[in-house]
């Protein structure tokens, strides 16, 4: 192929991308999904014609590593701050802390059990597989209710946010003892107190800069601080998700003693450039990581016995933790939030993590794949079904309000 064939492929991929979208908002189909058969497709056919390809697994993580920091900034920037939004984002995050913790325990049990391996290595493992993707469902809930559509995106940032804490927490070693506790919860705070420093200086860098070029300049500036904060071992996700958080809720009174050097309605334009830029910069940026990312799944791992038992099981644990905890505990919000539990981008970025002293001998990484196709199916029959519950109900409504007239 020559310079044109690969540009020509990329437009084309773009393209389709867009056409997914657009089909998503139709049918309820998450465009993720559709990008991950695509790649499947595209490398049964490669192998057919025997053309050798290969994908390294450091261009999935720099994918990843994008459009997670994208999507969780997108998430911020959605996300206002008022008293009466307490109850939700309480909700939101035991909802995300709870389900993360009793799925990680309960597949971590599963693995040790059907793996024989050490059990501190199979909650490394499991870790993974229980973070609830934002990536795939805060692009797949446009077309739900307000209080539905907020519940999730705070669910599953939260989701994240604690997936990558404690995965960095366990692999650091010695989980139990009381100054690794100390340091960790340090950390934390520390990384909170130095995102809302950031964060304030960021935005007096955007709003000080007159050249037309500002925005892909703090995205560099944040996809450093994320880079080096995990170097560091710092929980870095913070600074992303506080930035957007402080940029949509500069109205609120806490910061109103900033107004002389960082103005009310300046903010407001910064606030919107920047989301009119991540919502097209992290639709890139996911296209490419799904697409990739299904180029590297091999069908024949899926079709293995040991991969559809192990799988399926996992599944199923992860599908009655949701349901246990949305139903007897939460009360609201159960439907459609109990099929939005799909596997990753995170899944993805945490599994090739994974240090070598932590690694499981006999894991199958077909259980991986399986995983997020089945979980991503299973939100796709969600929001499906509910989208046609939602038209039976406005049609059944109609009628009787004709009549009323």
């Amino acid at each position: 192929m020559n310079a044109y064939s690969y540009i020509i492929a990329v437009c084309g991929l773009i393209i389709i991308s867009y056409l997914y979208n657009l089909l998503a908002a139709k049918t309820g189909i998450p465009a993720v999904l559709l990008l991950l058969l695509t790649g499947i497709i595209c490398r049964e056919f490669l192998i057919q014609e025997n053309t050798g390809f290969n994908v390294p697994q450091k261009i999935v993580e720099i994918f990843g590593v994008l459009g997670l920091i994208m999507i969780i900034l997108e998430a911020g920037l959605d996300l206002e701050v008022a008293r009466n939004k307490i109850t939700v984002v309480k909700n939101a995050f035991l909802s995300a802390l709870f389900i993360f913790l009793l799925s990680a325990l309960a597949c971590a049990t599963l693995l040790y059990f059907y793996l024989d391996e050490i059990f501190i290595n199979c909650l490394v493992y499991a870790i993974p597989l229980s973070v609830v993707s934002s990536a795939i469902v805060i692009p797949s809930i446009m077309h739900l209710g307000e209080d539905k559509k907020e519940f999730l995106v705070y669910e599953t940032s939260f989701s994240d946010i604690v997936g990558i804490l404690m995965f960095n927490y366990i692999i650091a070693g010695e989980v139990l003892k009381l100054q690794n506790i100390a340091i960790f919860i340090g950390s934390a705070l520390f990384s909170v107190v130095l995102s809302i420093v950031l964060s304030v200086l960021m935005l007096l860098l955007l709003l000080r800069i007159n050249t037309k070029v500002r925005f892909f300049l703090v995205l560099s500036v944040l996809v450093f601080l994320y880079a080096a904060g995990k170097m560091a071992h710092l929980p870095s996700l913070f600074i992303i998700l506080l930035f957007g958080l402080i940029t949509a809720n500069w109205h609120l009174p806490v910061f109103k003693k900033l107004y002389k050097w960082i103005g009310l309605a300046e903010v407001n334009d910064v606030k919107h450039m920047l989301h009119a830029l991540t919502a097209e910069s992290s639709f890139l940026v996911r296209t490419f990581f799904f697409f990739v990312f299904g180029l590297t799944i091999d069908i024949n791992l899926l079709l293995d016995t040991e991969v559809l038992l192990a799988g399926s099981s996992i599944v199923m644990v992860l599908f009655c933790v949701r349901y246990i905890y949305l139903r007897f505990f939460l009360k609201t919000h159960i439907i459609p939030a109990l099929f939005y539990m799909p596997r990753g981008l995170i899944t993805v970025l945490l599994f090739y993590s994974i240090p070598e002293t932590f690694k499981l001998s006999a894991f199958n990484e077909g259980i991986l794949f399986f995983v997020i196709l089945v979980t991503s199916i299973i939100m796709m029959m969600g929001s499906v079904a509910f989208r046609e519950q939602q038209a039976q109900v406005i049609n059944d409504e109609v009628p009787l309000n004709k009549n009323h007239l």
